[in-house]
């Protein structure tokens, strides 16, 4: 049977699970493509790559990682910093230690966090709202300890920043800036593809409902130990990937003062301002939060001698404070939502009904 969902005319079960039913979302994500794949890589400077696209990708990996967890099954954790030391030192012992394939690196990475993301996502299944934010920084603070503490871990210089190996892929050294972009991109790519399915299957709406109405899930049999560790599973190997991505493609070292608590409430202010159970929110609440410092370093620059200096070093955190409690009070599905609004209104134009 015909049916009419947002101004769009579906017939087959296959064009209502559709990733993307629209056509404006299928022209609109081509042309990403495009400017992803061949604009940028021809025309982006270094500066661009290293310092923009780069840390973007990545921390949208990051963010949407945090985002399954907190946005789509409703768990709060302030560990993601440290699941992402985690990726980061076992990518960096698997390519020194044993040589293996960068692209294995990257994935023993991301199954070394998920197993210690699963282990201190137990407690999950008890105790829920402020004690889970509890434990989890028990976990940021744990895993913090345990680099610093085990040289075999992090090396002799436990402080200090040890370089990575050299990629290669295929015989094919990765060193180049925009090489990194393009090996990122990919990876950023195929795990936003996964994640994508994964939240509108089965698994998707059982942490839905366990975000939504955690006892009338259960009623209806939905398993909690099973979806709550499950999501802090797959939250942390996409943080473990995202962390050997910054050691690998990013800074080019490691060192465990680049995953500090701060880090965890910056991606947990990523999810907020791009929207919380939303897969586009999470890149546009990276793209947000990555632009943000540039554009305050220009300011700081102008406002030199007009205001208090102690004032200009904390400016960046005052503005990150004040632009996460403006999205929680006006808008608290944030950047996605406002999105939305803007593509229904494009897509009725120019005539609205």
């Amino acid at each position: 049977m015909l049916y009419r969902e947002c101004g769009v005319f579906k017939s087959t079960y296959a064009e209502d699970m559709a990733i993307f039913p629209l056509p404006l979302d299928k022209w609109g994500m081509g042309i990403l493509l495009i400017v992803a794949f061949l604009v940028i890589p021809m025309t982006a400077d270094r500066y661009l790559l290293t310092s923009i696209m780069i840390p973007f990708l990545i921390y949208s990996l990051s963010t949407l990682g945090l985002n399954i967890l907190t946005g789509y099954s409703g768990q709060l954790s302030l560990g993601h910093a440290a699941f992402m030391a985690v990726g980061a030192y076992t990518a960096f012992n698997l390519s020194a230690r044993l040589d293996l394939p960068i692209l294995l690196c990257f994935l023993g990475g991301g199954l070394m966090s998920a197993a210690i993301g699963s282990l201190f996502g137990i407690p999950s299944v008890r105790i829920k709202g402020f004690y889970l934010i509890v434990a989890t920084l028990a976990a940021q603070f744990t895993i913090e300890w345990v680099i610093t503490h085990w040289a075999w871990v992090s090396g002799e210089n436990v402080l200090g920043a040890i370089d990575t190996p050299p990629m290669e892929i295929l015989g094919r050294s990765i060193d180049t800036p925009v090489e990194k972009y393009l090996l990122t991109l990919v990876v950023v790519i195929v795990l936003t593809i996964f994640a994508k399915n994964l939240v509108r299957g089965k698994i998707g709406r059982a942490w839905m409902s366990i975000r939504d109405k955690a006892v009338a899930s259960e009623i209806i049999g939905v398993s909690q130990f099973r979806y709550k560790l499950l999501a802090f599973s797959v939250s942390s190997f996409y943080a473990g990937v995202a962390g050997a991505l910054i050691a690998f493609c990013h800074l080019g070292c490691v060192q465990v003062t680049e995953f500090e608590l701060l880090l965890s409430f910056w991606i947990l202010g990523m999810v907020i301002i791009g929207g919380m159970g939303s897969i586009l929110g999470s890149f546009l609440g990276a793209g947000f939060m990555v632009l943000l410092p540039i554009y305050i370093n220009r300011v700081v620059r102008m406002m030199a001698g007009v205001v208090p200096s102690d004032i200009l070093t904390n400016l960046e955190l005052m503005i990150f404070g004040g632009l996460i409690i403006f999205f929680l009070i006006v808008e608290p599905y944030g950047l996605a939502r406002l999105w939305l609004i803007i593509k229904g209104k494009l897509r009725l134009w120019p005539i609205p009904y």
